[in-house]
């Protein structure tokens, strides 16, 4: 007993230094557990982190390329045309510049749109515009779903409206939706049902050849978003409104009811109309060009 109590304080300390140590490490745990669920929040909070909304671009690595297939339209000996625009005095370059800021600077988002039925060939000449934007190595990995269909357009109201929801109640956190509240928008999107068109652009990921082969689209995500501004100032130029919208979280769905393949993930929603005879908009400003332009 004498031998066994000589070792007590020894066993003592061995003991509290056992129990300091698994304090320590219940610590740790606890703090990897809050980042983790500051981490995890966040990601909550930002429904624009959407795989929709990433540019996915697959390069193929060296051993990969039996997977893809060739274009006829990248060769090599493609023939090269010669390319002689239209060449403006310096007159009428200030002026037609002058002019198309001034139409361009009319374009507002407009979410009361009219009923009012708008000629489908002109939607098509849109379209055709937008289909003119420039893509990496021309792939033209754009989708343009035009719809009409009464049931169809309200389907994909539904959708919208219940993300919508949960993207303002949970997922955009307190600042968004303060930002958003001078614009007095909310997750109910009316006009979804009202305006004669949604146009709902797709970007393509990869295209597919012939034999289920994939064709790489470089810069998809950039390719399609150039053409989508393209496909804005072309609509103002025929005198037609739209308010553009990132269907967030909702892509999937609407994928699957508008029948379109894996391959091509949504990238933008716009009703297309005319706009209502009460129609309001905020009375927004644009920065004025020393803000925006960098001259060196």
């Amino acid at each position: 007993m004498a031998f066994m109590s000589g070792f007590t304080p020894y066993f003592i300390a061995v003991f509290c230094v056992l129990i300091v140590c698994f304090w320590i490490q219940l610590q740790r745990e606890k703090k990897t557990k809050e980042l983790k669920g500051e981490s995890d929040s966040t990601s909550k909070a930002k429904p624009w982190v959407d795989q929709d909304l990433q540019d996915d671009t697959e390069i193929p690595s060296p051993n990969q390329g039996d997977d893809e297939e060739d274009d006829p339209g990248s060769e090599l000996d493609l023939p090269h045309v010669p390319y002689a625009p239209p060449r403006y005095a310096v007159d009428s370059m200030l002026e037609r510049s002058r002019d198309f800021y001034t139409l361009l600077n009319q374009r507002r988002s407009v979410r009361f749109i009219s009923p009012e039925p708008v000629p489908r060939e002109v939607i098509d000449n849109v379209i055709r515009t937008a289909g003119t934007a420039p893509s990496g190595a021309h792939t033209e990995p754009w989708t343009f779903v035009v719809v009409s269909d009464p049931d169809t357009k309200h389907a994909i109201r539904t959708i919208v409206e219940e993300e919508e929801e949960v993207n303002y109640r949970q997922r955009m956190g307190n600042k968004w939706v303060k930002d958003l509240a001078k614009i007095r928008t909310t997750w109910v999107k009316e006009y979804l049902d009202v305006a004669p068109y949604l146009l709902l652009i797709f970007k393509q990921t990869y295209g597919i050849g012939t034999g289920g082969k994939r064709k790489t689209h470089y810069y998809n995500e950039i390719s399609v978003s150039i053409s989508c501004g393209m496909l804005l100032a072309a609509l103002q130029n025929v005198g037609l409104v739209t308010v553009t919208s990132t269907p967030l979280n909702c892509g999937p769905r609407l994928r699957v009811i508008l029948q379109r393949p894996t391959n091509e993930k949504l990238l933008m929603l716009l009703p297309i109309g005319y706009p209502s005879d009460d129609a309001t908009v905020p009375d927004l400003k644009r920065k004025p060009l020393d803000d925006i332009m960098v001259h060196i």
